[in-house]
């Protein structure tokens, strides 16, 4: 399943040292790598509380210049799209299983100067995205249950991949189509054969002995 984009690694700040964010950040400007992934959780759409706004400006004072993607685990995320627009973020992903106006909040997304994205949890079906394929820049599939780092990847998650990398064939369109949860270099490439592009990758990109040849690995895909 043939992708308009080559492959792009996404270390998640989430596994990173969170007592030296900035730290762990520089680690992936270090190598080369343009984006890094904020994980955004508020402790009701998901069970876990990481990062607010203040922590992307503090990060951008620090020096800190990789492209944020930024990824609203977040029961309302149309309340929050502008501080973290205003902040720093570069691209705000938010969530299909929540009841807001979702194409409203793309479109607030892009006026405040931001890439959108949409993003479906193991279990929503992938028809719940397609209506708006047209308004993203991205499609982010969940591959764990999201809320916590290091859960096993779910292999059952690759149809939903070649879904819509063949929706994005067949419409001629040209969003990014990204993986999160359990991504390492084996469970990476088969997302690439379904069709994804991007790749989230925090506790294999952490804690690689290599750093270097992990990221390097990816570019090849």
């Amino acid at each position: 399943m043939s992708s308009p984009h080559v492959p792009l690694l996404a270390p998640s700040l989430l596994a990173g040292d969170h007592a030296h964010l900035a730290a762990s950040a520089r680690s992936v400007a270090d190598l080369g790598l343009t984006w890094l992934h904020c994980d955004i959780m508020d402790g009701h759409f998901v069970p876990n509380l990481t990062f607010g706004p203040e922590t992307f400006a503090a990060l951008r004072r620090a020096g800190i210049n990789l492209f944020f993607d930024t990824h609203l685990m977040l029961a309302e995320p149309q309340r929050y799209v502008e501080a973290f627009a205003k902040t720093g973020s570069n691209l705000i992903s938010i969530h299909i299983e929540p009841a807001y106006d979702h194409a409203a909040t793309l479109a607030h997304i892009r006026a405040l100067g931001c890439q959108n994205g949409l993003v479906l949890n193991p279990g929503t079906p992938v028809a719940a995205v397609e209506p708006f394929l047209d308004q993203v820049d991205l499609i982010l599939v969940m591959t764990v249950q999201p809320g916590f780092g290091g859960q096993p990847f779910r292999r059952d998650m690759l149809p939903k991949l070649t879904q819509l990398a063949t929706w994005r064939r067949e419409r001629s369109l040209n969003f990014r189509l990204e993986v999160d949860g359990g991504i390492d270099l084996a469970t990476a490439a088969a997302c690439r054969a379904a069709g994804a592009d991007t790749f989230v990758a925090g506790t294999s990109f952490f804690k690689a002995p290599d750093k270097a040849a992990f990221a390097a690995a990816f570019s090849v895909l």
